[in-house]
């Protein structure tokens, strides 16, 4: 045992303490350190079975750093390992994005394994993001240089904070241009971008002539807006004319329509400005009143700066419809996971 330092053990060792506890003292695939000489001996281990290290061969708790070393990314970091695994965390506010196609060649090698979180998903500083191992407790050198090759130095995570943004909101419909109704969109749109990092520049109430939104919109850009959301007038009705009027911009639409329930009659557009892209979103009416939105599962990229395509919009219909459950628990459900 006190030749041991290095040694890994091959079998769980267990203290006895009278009337204190019963337990496992150290696990099978323990790494023995120095300091755990004086509690082995403790317990009538002079001898101890050992892994005897041989030449291509690494420990699980090796090969897991290994595993981790392909996920790190900056805004990250890892959990002490433990019992081979180790978890890589959040060390920021952000976007989380992976790289599933490496992904799923890393687990597809067999012996290991890298659980993530779904990607394009809000995360906060310390949320666990994945967890990284191998599944036996030793594993050939060469598999794990195999893993590195797919990893290819560059990471397959990532998570892109979120920015600050100034927000203006456009509310288009004559009803509430006349008070005939009260605005109740607004507030809702406020509470939710109170999630994260906003500066509400203002809420412009326009009546359904197309150039007073488009002019609204604009306007909004040119006081430094980095989004503008729209509210109203998104659906087919004749008089509905928010979606062509934020064409009317110039604005670049990169999506009207989306396979999401609710939410189909989402807009997405970038206006180029100054030399950045200023996000456009056309909210439809479910916003207003369902608890959770296609816009729930867009702000978060918008806040980040990822940049939305038109292959991105048509992926969200796997995963992509509600359940309206009576408690709801998003984001710890499946809407809009299947990305």
């Amino acid at each position: 045992t006190v030749d041991a330092v290095g040694q890994v053990l091959c079998h769980d060792i267990t203290q006895i303490i009278k009337g204190v506890k019963k337990d496992v003292a150290f696990k099978k695939g323990h790494v023995i350190k120095k300091e755990d000489i004086p509690v082995l001996l403790s317990v009538g281990k002079e001898n101890i079975y050992i892994w005897e290290k041989q030449d291509g061969v690494l420990h699980e708790n090796e090969a897991a750093e290994i595993l981790y070393g392909i996920c790190k990314n900056k805004n990250m970091k890892p959990s002490p390992v433990k019992e081979g695994k180790i978890e890589v965390i959040a060390d920021v506010d952000g976007l989380f994005k992976i790289d599933l196609d490496r992904l799923y060649e890393i687990n597809s090698l067999g012996e290991m394994m890298i659980a993530t979180r779904h990607g394009n998903t809000a995360v906060k500083k310390d949320d666990k993001l994945a967890g990284t191992r191998v599944i036996p407790l030793v594993i050939e050198e060469q598999k794990m240089k195999r893993a590195e090759e797919i990893g290819a130095g560059k990471p397959i995570m990532e998570i892109m904070p979120f920015k600050h943004k100034k927000v203006g909101i456009v509310t288009t419909g004559s009803e509430v241009f006349h008070g005939r109704i009260k605005d109740t969109f607004g507030p809702v749109i406020i509470e939710k971008l109170s999630e994260f990092d906003t500066e509400i520049l203002g809420q412009k109430i326009v009546d359904d002539d197309m150039n007073s939104i488009t002019n609204a919109v604009i306007n909004y850009i040119k006081d430094g807006a980095d989004l503008v959301v729209c509210t109203g007038g998104m659906s087919v009705d004749p008089d509905d004319r928010t979606p062509g009027a934020i064409k009317n911009t110039g604005a670049d639409i990169i999506a009207y329509g989306a396979p999401v329930l609710p939410g189909a009659m989402m807009l997405v557009a970038y206006y180029d400005y100054n030399g950045k892209r200023v996000p456009i979103l056309g909210l439809p009416g479910c916003v207003m009143y369902a608890k959770r939105t296609i816009f729930d599962l867009i702000l978060p990229r918008v806040m980040a700066d990822d940049y939305i395509t038109k292959s991105d919009i048509s992926r969200l219909g796997r995963g992509g419809m509600c359940l309206n459950c009576d408690m709801c628990t998003y984001p710890n459900c499946g809407f809009g996971k299947g990305m």
